[in-house]
């Protein structure tokens, strides 16, 4: 195939999305709906983007990459949107694809078979099309005898018999470089609203005897676009559909698969289960024969085989197989979980180390912490890794035994095989082998109580 450069146009305001967010940045499971289009072109062969910018222009540059950015200071119709991008189209002789940043439904497996269609077909320009139930509002695709375009009636000017059509036009095409650029050359304002529409310029490529077909996709949800919230959370819950369905096919268990949100780029092993309430984010990898949820939230983490989490949220962390997770811990970014340890309720780990075998069980905080293989960290056992002005880092060797409400105070060391003591404050380095009490002696005063006049009748 030849060189396929995709214009995305993303310039609307989004006015009914009553949002100081750009429209096109707005997020459908977790990723924004203009994502999708560029993920959507890249899939069909695109190997240029350009997007054109208007209405909160910088943020969208500010969150969009590997993208070709121009400006549609005025917005005076579609026509008028892809004539910012001819400077970096001209001199080029391959395909332009034509698309919008608020249908974040359509999929690169459309588009490339739209694409060889059109190729194949030796056209101008192929406009994606589809059957809808209620094209009202919608341009309707006009055919000929054998099947190609005649023309793009426009809802109000269509003719009753045309109104009955229920194939729409979508807005996206597949246009030969040089003949849209002579077509921009004739595209005019002479209407209405004053403004120059794209839709003209297959009339003008008919006129000059040129060939324009149309591709009917078969699922007309892909050509949805999204201009407040209702159609947001419509969108979401279809996108939500595609990814859940995906993961099923390929043998991941959903319990209530309705309650879950999946990202796009999650990655989920076979034979996994997935909980109500579950929420997976970014670029999370989830082994096989792992158990997730339920209500857990688990962001950019990589999580091994036969892993259990439950009511528990991980932040771009790592967890090795056979660990069990929760309920309600706390893993916060940078953390390191080896094989078969156990991360119990209300535990809470920062940026830190966990050996294999481990047993963190309940009530403890770790951060900024290495801990061995094969250690005991009893019921309220706190790592003081901040003094005030920095953090420092504690050391927990293989073997050790943490007893119940220690505190390790950073910067120590706890030499392997060493125990220590409950209710101990830890200062300075435990030596291997060794038992360490820091607390101070028990001291009896009799009837105190009564003294002090704190006895209760």
């Amino acid at each position: 195939m030849r060189d396929l450069v995709t214009v995305i146009l993303a310039a609307g305001a989004g006015t009914r999305m009553k949002s100081h967010t750009a429209k096109v940045l707005h997020k459908i499971c977790g990723q924004p709906m203009l994502a999708y289009v560029m993920d959507a072109a890249r899939k069909a062969g695109s190997g240029e983007i350009i997007a054109v910018l208007g209405h909160q222009a910088e943020q969208v540059k500010e969150a969009v990459k590997d993208v070709a950015f121009v400006l549609q200071e005025q917005q005076l119709g579609t026509g008028h949107a892809v004539m910012q991008a001819r400077p970096l189209l001209e001199g080029k002789s391959g395909t332009v694809l034509v698309l919008y940043g608020d249908t974040p439904l359509i999929t690169g497996d459309t588009l490339k078979q739209a694409y060889e269609v059109h190729l194949e077909s030796k056209n101008q320009v192929t406009v994606i099309t589809a059957r809808v139930q209620d094209p009202t509002g919608y341009g309707r695709i006009v055919r000929d005898g054998d099947g190609r375009i005649r023309a793009i009636v426009e809802h109000k000017d269509a003719t009753e018999e045309q109104r009955a059509i229920q194939e729409i036009n979508s807005g996206m095409y597949f246009f030969e470089i040089p003949a849209l650029l002579k077509a921009l050359d004739r595209l005019n304002n002479a209407n209405s609203q004053g403004e120059y529409y794209l839709t003209d310029t297959i009339e003008i490529i008919l006129s000059d005897n040129g060939s324009a077909g149309a591709y009917l996709i078969g699922d007309s949800t892909e050509i949805l676009g999204i201009n407040d919230r209702i159609q947001l959370a419509e969108a979401e819950r279809i996108m939500h559909d595609r990814i859940v369905q995906t993961h099923m096919k390929n043998g991941v268990t959903f319990i209530l698969p309705e309650t879950s949100v999946i990202a796009p780029q999650v990655e989920i092993g076979r034979d996994t289960v997935i909980y109500p309430g579950t929420i997976l984010e970014g670029s999370t990898r989830i082994g096989e024969q792992c158990v997730i949820g339920p209500y857990s939230r688990i962001v950019d983490s990589t999580i091994g085989n036969d892993v259990h989490v439950m009511n528990s949220v991980i932040l771009e962390s790592e967890i090795r197989a056979k660990t069990k997770v929760g309920p309600f811990a706390y893993l916060r970014p940078g953390s390191k979980i080896g094989c078969n340890v156990k991360i119990g309720d209300f535990v809470e780990v920062k940026k830190s180390e966990i050996g294999d075998n481990t047993k963190v069980s309940h009530l403890t905080y770790i951060g900024d912490a290495q801990i061995g293989r094969n250690v005991n960290l009893g019921c309220g056992v706190v790592v003081v890794n901040y003094d005030g002005v920095k953090k420092h880092k504690t050391v927990v060797g293989d073997y050790a035994f943490v007893g119940c409400n220690v505190n390790l105070v950073s910067p120590v060391e706890v030499k392997e095989h060493a125990y220590i003591a409950a209710g101990s404050t830890i200062t300075e380095e435990v030596p291997a082998y060794s038992l360490a009490i820091a607390r101070s002696r028990q001291t009896i005063i009799s009837d105190w109580v009564k003294r002090k006049g704190l006895d209760k009748k």
